[in-house]
């Protein structure tokens, strides 16, 4: 009998013990709260059990900020869903219609070539040169001009990189090459900034409207038609445009660089990614528009490339492109002829 008493002594301590634990599981001595009649075996509460909550992720995809205990505290937004809106237009509009640009660029740049030529000299060469620019002003142009390429190169690979030269050079010839890149662009930036800030200071009093801007308007700058260049002073219209151009889109250029290369310091994620858009749209605008300022300063225009090479040009060309300039020059750089004396009488 002493057996089955402790049989039954242990059998019903199992029972107290599992009823217990039942009790406990389900919070009611009937085994019956909703905890578990109700809800099935869903967590209680707000969290999230093993039946999705959609209310639960429709916050998180509207950015709601939880609670973290690191330093950095965006760490909280689980889901920032601005940043799939910011990669379809980086990957999508952005990057397609800047591609379509710059082929139209060169594309028109290289028909206008086919149809109009090299636009000559009338008359030719006199072989006698022009001052044009000081060594200041070629250093200046050059200093803006080979930082530019340089940004725009290493910018253009951060954007078409990975389609264009991963199956030309492999991943891992590619990430040595962006990531110098990425070196070169920031470092770089602030000589372009430089560049920008000497042209604003050498070149800004002659960048204004004048009397002529009208007349080369009206004649397309001469371009199209043979023999009938418009007077122009040191800069035309066109150049002008060009000089505002670099020099307004630049500075905006420069502005959202910086904001990009301290990120947080000023702005919040979603204004980041709209600098990065702005910076990026602007830098390709810039780059089509500098497509057509190299092809008129190399293949397009005679005898304009020295301009910027040696800071002089022909006296033809001063007088074909550039007359009003050219007489200025010309008045500026005459020497007073001492009175001629009278016999004494």
């Amino acid at each position: 009998m002493t057996w089955l008493c402790r049989t039954l002594g242990c059998f019903g301590l199992a029972m107290v013990v599992g009823y217990a634990a039942l009790v406990g599981f389900t919070g009611s001595p009937d085994l019956d709260h909703p905890a578990w009649a109700q809800t099935k075996g869903r967590v209680p509460g707000s969290a999230l059990g093993n039946i999705n909550d959609a209310e639960l992720w429709r916050l998180v995809r509207q950015g709601v900020t939880g609670t973290v205990s690191i330093p950095d505290k965006k760490a909280g937004v689980l889901v920032q869903s601005e940043g799939d809106e910011w990669r379809a237009l980086r990957n999508g509009p952005l990057s397609e219609y800047g591609w379509w640009a710059m082929a139209a660029m060169l594309v028109v740049t290289a028909v206008f070539f086919l149809f109009r030529g090299r636009i000559r000299i009338d008359g030719g060469f006199a072989g006698r040169m022009v001052r044009r620019f000081t060594d200041l002003e070629v250093f200046t142009h050059w200093l803006t001009a080979s930082s530019f390429v340089v940004l725009a190169l290493t910018g253009l690979n951060t954007l078409y990189g990975k389609h264009v030269l991963i199956p030309v050079l492999g991943k891992s010839a590619f990430a040595t090459l962006t990531s110098w890149g990425k070196f070169a662009h920031t470092y770089i930036a602030f000589a372009f900034i430089l560049g920008l800030l000497l042209m604003l200071v050498i070149w800004i009093r002659h960048n204004f409207p004048d009397r002529y801007d009208i007349g080369w308007i009206a004649k397309g700058g001469g371009l199209f038609v043979k023999g009938s260049h418009p007077p122009a002073g040191k800069f035309n219209f066109g150049q002008k445009a060009i000089f505002w151009i670099t020099i307004l889109g630049g500075g905006a250029a420069s502005f959202t660089g910086i904001i990009l290369m301290f990120p947080f310091t000023f702005f919040g994620m979603q204004d980041m990614q709209l600098m990065q858009i702005i910076h990026a749209a602007v830098a390709l605008g810039m780059i089509v528009v500098i497509f057509g300022h190299i092809y008129i300063g190399t293949l397009g225009i005679e005898g304009a490339f020295s301009a910027m090479s040696t800071g002089e040009v022909d006296e033809n060309w001063a007088k074909h492109h550039h007359s009003a300039w050219a007489v200025e020059s010309e008045e500026g750089q005459a020497v007073p002829q001492p009175p001629e004396r009278q016999p004494a009488e």
